[in-house]
């Protein structure tokens, strides 16, 4: 449930854009679908956005779930190619030169990356199939809103002369943040960036307000992360309606008589932690209490580890004068370094390696930094690999008894 967050958005931009009238034969949702029926869920089948809110889940199409949210299988409905896809009958974009394209995508991300489910989309695959559909006349215009951490980095090598426009939770170097965190169901029910944009979305005639006009908004509204854009800019005076459609004026209406005002906003690398804090005060079988407290010492070692294998690695370099600018990365070489240390960090056997990953993120950006830098990438995996075995010999040793 600790991820609640990500899908209750999801299935909340599909209510927002049904609504408005977009049919969903051109509406493709991807959610691992975990939520509504999990046995920790203690309103089982339904998933609110927001305190006390509408239930979210009635009617959000399962195009892909499970095993099929992929960044391969997202990649490919992007682009409408069937034949990469190994699920049946799988569902597309069937987008021409006319087509106006809207993509909202909420996970944990870090410098250059952004998480599904169980694997990572590379900033240089997104940004490729942003090119190619270009070159293949698959849209006129193309917007993306993205909440994660550090999302400000996907999107630093988007060309300005495609008509692709973006918009993300966080810079390049910052955390996004969670919000309203809910007792009863022990987990945050939205993001600060998500909650403010679909606010934003359901309470104005989007008929006259534009992309601008909403980024201002963001801009001015959102108190812990800082939102930017990227892309085309003259997309910024396109009407929002242009692609989802104008908000019916008894949901504009209605919204606003409920008033808006997120809460307890906390950073999406500290929220697993918060969850566990809770779990243990709250809980009052003595086993439990412990088995929690135990888990929650864990994920604290596994910090520990992974910030002194960053700090080691980093050592190997002279990080003093290193280039924040994150145009300057190259991105494959990136991938091809992120893709390593994932791999050579990481006990893949193992069930909670992918949440291992999740607390890596933040330290992303100390690659994207050295690959910014101009370090080649071959230098890069040597010092991980070398790190890695160190710190695997120590941790074996730590295991010995005398």
């Amino acid at each position: 449930m600790e991820n609640y967050r990500h899908q209750a958005d999801v299935c909340h931009a599909y209510q927002i854009v049904h609504q408005n009238g977009i049919p969903d034969e051109q509406i493709v949702v991807m959610m691992y679908d975990d939520i509504a029926n999990n046995n920790k869920n203690p309103h089982p089948g339904k998933i609110i956005n927001k305190p006390n809110g509408l239930d979210v889940y009635p009617g959000v199409p399962k195009d892909y779930t499970g095993e099929d949210v992929t960044p391969q299988n997202f990649l490919a409905a992007l682009k409408g190619d069937r034949r990469a896809m190994k699920k049946r009958n799988p569902k597309v974009i069937t987008s021409g030169g006319n087509d106006t394209i809207f993509i909202y995508l909420t996970d944990h991300g870090g410098s250059g990356i952004f998480c599904f489910p169980n694997d990572i989309l590379h900033a240089s695959d997104l940004i490729e199939t942003i090119k190619e559909m270009a070159r293949n006349n698959k849209f006129a215009k193309m917007v993306i809103y993205m909440e994660s951490c550090h999302s400000g980095s996907m999107f630093t090598k988007l060309p300005n002369n495609v008509h692709v426009y973006a918009v993300t939770a966080a810079r390049a170097d910052e955390a996004s943040y969670a919000c309203y965190f809910d007792s009863e169901r022990e987990t945050f029910l939205s993001d600060e960036f998500s909650a403010h944009w679909m606010y934003y979305t359901e309470t104005n005639d989007l008929d006259n307000k534009t992309f601008g006009d909403q980024f201002g908004y963001l801009q001015e509204m959102m108190m812990s992360s800082h939102s930017c854009r990227f892309g085309d800019m003259t997309m910024g005076g396109h009407p929002i309606s242009e692609f989802v459609n104008n908000t019916p004026q008894r949901v504009r209406s209605e919204t606003r008589a409920l008033g808006f005002a997120p809460t307890h906003l906390t950073s999406n690398h500290d929220v697993p932690f918060k969850i566990l804090e809770h779990r243990i005060k709250t809980e009052t079988d003595a086993g439990r209490k412990q088995h929690l407290k135990r888990k929650y010492e864990a994920l604290h070692k596994t910090k520990a580890k992974i910030d002194g294998d960053v700090e080691a690695i980093s050592k190997h370099f002279k990080c003093d004068d290193l280039d924040e600018d994150y145009s300057k990365m190259d991105l494959h070489a990136f991938k091809t370094v992120a893709e390593h240390f994932r791999a050579t960090c990481f006990d893949w056997h193992k069930e909670e390696c992918f949440t291992q990953f999740h607390i890596a993120l933040p330290h992303m950006h100390a690659f994207a930094r050295l690959c910014a830098c101009g370090v080649e990438s071959e230098r890069i995996i040597e010092v991980i690999t070398k790190v890695s075995r160190k710190s695997s010999r120590k941790l074996q040793q730590g295991y010995k008894h005398p």
